[in-house]
């Protein structure tokens, strides 16, 4: 069973959405606090990969708000970050993809899109049995291991891109498909897994925060008013 934390002052919400997850197989574990949660987090135990399989972030938190939180998970940790934003902030939104979180969703928002949306991100951070490691000049993405990995010339050490969750699954969505544009709303629909509030500036934001990762190679190419497409020519 999955191991969620939720980090969110409000004591009354805790409760009654861990009665709610229970019956999606999740197991909600509630801190009040920023601090609470990063320790928690550091603590590790429980969950199914010996510590936090998700985390549900509120943005208005005291000690420091949501975004500073963000970032310091994604300092040490690529668990996947679910944010809590304002109906209607746009701005909110964008500001924690560019920290690193994988989803957000307005408040107040329905428990069912919420566990549908967790089910979604804990399906992305699971394995894909049988696929082979994609290889490219550079680049090396596995699926099983769920790693992107840089490639020096002359066969030296490849060396592990720290990538969250949905950079990878992006990553790994474009390298599957050499060449193929793929437009804003197509990539977003495909991370998710469903149909979903849309804004294009979603997908700008992880591609540039992919491409910064992906330095010193070029892997990502931008069609004007079409989307975007990977680059590199895969390698037998």
């Amino acid at each position: 069973m999955p191991t969620v934390l939720l980090i969110d002052d409000d004591e009354q919400l805790g409760p009654p959405l861990a009665a709610y997850l229970q019956r999606f197989d999740f197991r909600l574990e509630c801190a009040t606090t920023p601090s609470a949660g990063l320790a928690r987090l550091a603590a590790g135990g429980g969950g199914a990969g010996g510590g936090i399989d998700a985390v549900i972030l509120d943005v208005m938190l005291p000690e420091m708000d949501g975004f500073e939180v963000c970032r310091r998970v994604r300092a040490t940790s690529s668990v996947p970050v679910l944010m809590l934003t304002a109906r209607g902030e746009l701005s909110d939104r964008v500001v924690g993809l560019e920290l690193g979180a994988d989803d957000y969703l307005p408040k107040p928002f329905e428990p069912r899109e919420l566990a549908a949306r967790l089910q979604t991100i804990l399906r992305r951070a699971r394995a894909a049995p049988g696929d082979g490691v994609l290889r490219f000049p550079g680049l090396e993405v596995d699926p099983v291991r769920r790693e992107a990995r840089h490639v020096a010339e002359g066969g030296g050490a490849a060396v592990a891109l720290p990538l969250t969750g949905t950079e990878f699954e992006l990553l790994l969505l474009l390298a599957r498909e050499p060449q193929k544009v793929f437009s804003r709303d197509e990539i977003l629909n495909r991370l998710r897994g469903q149909d979903a509030e849309l804004f294009s500036r979603a997908v700008d934001i992880l591609v540039s925060r992919l491409r910064r990762k992906l330095e010193p190679l070029d892997c990502i190419r931008t069609l004007r008013n079409a989307g975007y497409a990977f680059a590199l020519p895969r390698l037998p």
